[in-house]
């Protein structure tokens, strides 16, 4: 089989959680062929290079989304006009809440640029501008999008064209997605465009998987509570963050009203695609593949780690609240003075873990057992990768008790990993965690330090129900979250898919591509022909 796997900002470039996932899911389905169809966000990922492919991965294609993709290309007055009312569609269609009006406009400039070539000046020109202006003030506009101002109007101009430059590639004909046999999109949202035309050109099914609803993610990224535009660099206005979550939201509906199959990584992404219209039948949980090997050390030492030691692992940000964990691990030591906090960072926000660093020194000045002894505070700050912690197993097998705090979560990534090192847990209420922990764990309401500060003592106090809640955890999580199952759900789905299949495009004959045109060997070339003679 034949698949083409659709990626943003993720594999095959070396960093990312998507990199990781679909590396181990190419490198796992070795029976298969992988072509990679890449959109890259920045220069600095091309500059970090992509990870080593596997043989098995026979077409590599990118294309920038960061940088300018002006091909000098020019419309002639009949082209220009039909750009105009595809492009009016669409952007009624974004403004006035449309479906059909928004999946009109994106066909029609699909099918333009598929015959016309790139559309990057028609995209940014004063025809575009004035289309979205019209957009906006006509009846049935939000009240914010009709207050959008001229440099709005060109904000929002600059980000759809970015949104819209899978349009423009050529990636579609034959040799590209046209010939696959599924396309794969590893995200939704810009990632799942090229796989929305591949199954419009050419009646290729679509599968979808999100890990991170794209749409929740947008959602996070605005962050709806900031300043307007002068308020702070690169925030931008009431008006055009209006105009992108509507075009976010239509662009969901559309890869969810069209997709074959839709693999959510947990009932967390599910009820968020649910609501945006995607149909219960066409969706199945995928939960994300991780290596369990990693963790068995830890997780097969039921001795591992410090009793008296609660342990936090992940990216220190503010959605993570380290501030209510260390309020809630005043009141810990105030009950159990002899515990300690140990905070292992994969990564920082530079200006939110100065200001963890400084309620900590507050909290917690420096303690000495007696006069002769060097002060040392019970929580630290410390890198995973650095002495104390040369691998995430060992930040884990620090302690018995894993804290979690976050107030945004979408799969807890750490929490899972924690089972698999036969942790006990704590964790807040948000997202997925619930569905992850499935009554191993205790779990709290976000941003309530009181009620963190009271599960912790529980387990600490008790560490044979720690440790009974650890076994538990590392069974379920070698039940539900390895990349052997993960990688066989999705053998499956292709299956599935292939044997289903989608519609054909319109005017596509049946049969047109013989089965064996798809196995390597002498008779690919005569099938070739066969399915010329058939298409004539």
């Amino acid at each position: 089989m034949r698949i083409g796997l659709l990626t943003e900002g993720g594999y095959p470039y070396a960093a990312g959680e998507a990199r990781l996932w679909c590396d181990r899911l190419v490198r796992g389905l070795p029976q298969h062929e992988f072509e990679l169809y890449a959109l890259s966000r920045s220069a600095e990922q091309e500059e970090r290079g992509r990870v080593p492919l596997p043989r098995h991965v026979t077409r590599v294609r990118t294309a920038p989304l960061w940088a300018p993709a002006d091909d000098g290309r020019t419309h002639s007055r009949r082209e220009r006009r039909r750009f105009a009312e595809c492009f009016g569609e669409l952007v009624r269609g974004i403004c006035a809440g449309l479906p059909d009006a928004f999946a009109a406009g994106l066909y029609g400039l699909a099918e333009l640029a598929r015959e016309q070539g790139g559309m990057y000046a028609a995209l940014r020109s004063e025809t575009a501008v004035r289309a979205v202006e019209s957009a906006c003030r006509a009846p049935g506009a939000g009240r914010t999008v009709q207050a959008a101002r001229v440099t709005d109007l060109l904000e929002f101009v600059d980000e759809l064209e970015r949104a819209l430059r899978p349009l423009s590639l050529d990636w579609y004909e034959d040799p590209g997605l046209g010939r696959v046999d599924v396309c794969h999109a590893a995200a939704g949202g810009v990632a799942a465009v090229p796989g929305l035309l591949a199954k419009r050109f050419f009646g290729v099914p679509l599968l979808v998987t999100e890990y991170g609803v794209q749409l929740r993610a947008h959602y996070l990224e605005q962050r709806p509570d900031a300043p307007p535009g002068p308020g702070g660099p690169g925030t931008p206005s009431p008006a055009v963050r209006a105009l992108l979550a509507a075009f976010h939201i239509r662009l969901a509906g559309e890869i969810y009203a069209r997709a074959d199959l839709l693999t959510p990584g947990n009932a967390h992404a599910r009820r968020w695609q649910e609501r945006c219209g995607a149909p219960r039948e066409r969706l199945r949980t995928v939960y994300p593949g991780m290596e369990a090997d990693r963790f068995a050390a830890v997780g097969e030492d039921p001795e591992c780690g410090d009793p008296d030691t609660l342990v936090w692992v992940g990216r220190i940000g503010p959605a993570k609240d380290l501030i209510a964990l260390l309020h809630a691990f005043a009141e810990v030591r105030r009950a159990a003075p002899h515990t300690r906090l140990r905070i292992f960072a994969a990564a920082a926000a530079p200006g939110y873990l100065a200001d963890c660093r400084s309620l900590a020194a507050q909290l917690f000045p420096d303690e000495a057992a007696d006069a002769r002894t060097v002060g040392e505070s019970p929580v630290t700050f410390e890198e995973i990768g650095g002495p104390g912690a040369p691998s995430p197993a060992d930040a884990y097998g620090a302690g018995r008790i894993v804290v979690l705090s976050s107030v945004i979560e979408g799969f807890p990534i750490t929490l899972a990993e924690a089972m698999f090192c036969g942790r006990a847990t704590v964790s807040t209420d948000v997202g997925a965690v619930r569905e992850v922990i499935g009554g191993t764990g205790l779990v709290v309401p976000p941003r309530n330090p009181r009620a963190l500060a009271d599960a912790c003592l529980a387990l600490l106090g008790d560490p044979e129900r720690a440790q009974r809640l650890g076994a538990a955890a590392r069974a379920r999580a070698l039940e539900l979250f390895t990349v052997e199952q993960n990688v066989e759900a999705f053998r499956e789905s292709y299956l599935r898919l292939l044997a289903t299949g989608s519609p054909r495009a319109e005017g596509a004959a049946p049969f047109a591509w013989p089965a064996e045109a798809r196995v390597a060997g002498p008779w690919v070339a005569r099938a070739a022909g066969t399915a010329s003679e058939v298409a004539v």
